[in-house]
């Protein structure tokens, strides 16, 4: 089952998940498309709602085993990185989670990032 996992901090003091400083230049080229974040909501429905719930707070089934445990989307530290970082870690992966970078289309990753934003 595919579980998107953005990691800030866990229980087991591992280190926060940073992107690195050139994926805060990463273009969101859907920005502000509410059309976007309707379509990454019917994503996010599909792949990421078991791990992350369907608001978004971490808290689905499918995450309860998981070390680290699936981020809060709806934290006020992950809504305060950028658009690019996030896109980063969605491409890039770390475990549990893994890269999507091929197995998700970019525009659809793009949409996912948009209603993450509505998280808030």
């Amino acid at each position: 089952m595919i579980c998107f996992l953005f990691v800030g901090f866990n229980t087991h003091a591992q280190e926060k998940w940073v992107a690195p400083a050139s994926a805060d230049k990463i273009v969101n080229p859907l920005k502000g498309d509410a059309n976007a974040a309707a379509s990454g909501k019917r994503t996010y429905k599909m792949l990421c709602v078991v791990c992350h719930g369907a608001k978004g707070k971490g808290d689905g089934v499918g995450g309860a085993g998981l070390t680290p445990k699936p981020t809060d989307f709806t934290s006020a530290e992950v809504q305060a990185q950028t658009d690019g970082a996030l896109f980063w870690k969605l491409e890039e992966g770390r475990s549990p989670m893994a890269s999507y970078k091929t197995a998700i289309p970019e525009k659809k990753r793009w949409e996912i990032i948009n209603y993450i934003r509505t998280l808030k």
